[in-house]
């Protein structure tokens, strides 16, 4: 099972979220990492609400990395450049551009699905685990 910190966070919610080096520091730990990716006149930059921390396109290329779109300038860049990328809000799955369902927290699940920010270790067979809690999947 593929497992995602959120952000970057591995024991709860921090202030470093999207923050490069606190990505980096959960890959090194062996986890894959969701971030939240902007197109901004051409550069990519990372952040949840507005676009703060400016990476380079090959950061984003990381295999380890699932690029959460902010914008719709950001989806179609990351496409084109082919990093590992989906776009959703509300959606009960959307389909990430790997082929993967990523999952709206307590919708139905498959085995190729990407559950996302359960409380506990889902009961059925999933592709993957997303949580700001990650460690405790372990």
């Amino acid at each position: 099972m593929i497992l995602i910190s959120h952000r970057g966070n591995l024991n709860g919610k921090s202030d470093r979220e999207n923050q490069p080096d606190y990505i980096e520091e959960a890959l090194a730990q062996g986890f894959d990492v969701e971030i939240d990716v902007w197109d901004i006149f051409g550069s990519y930059f990372l952040g949840h609400d507005e676009p703060k921390y400016l990476v380079k396109k090959d950061f984003l290329k990381n295999d380890g990395l699932w690029c959460h779109a902010k914008n719709i300038q950001g989806l179609y860049s990351m496409l084109e450049d082919n990093i590992h990328c989906f776009w959703h809000q509300e959606d009960d799955v959307t389909l990430t551009s790997e082929g993967y369902m990523w999952t709206y927290p307590g919708k139905d699940l498959t085995k190729n699905s990407i559950a996302v920010l359960p409380d506990n270790k889902p009961d059925v067979e999933v592709a993957g685990v997303c949580s700001d809690f990650i460690v405790r999947l372990v």
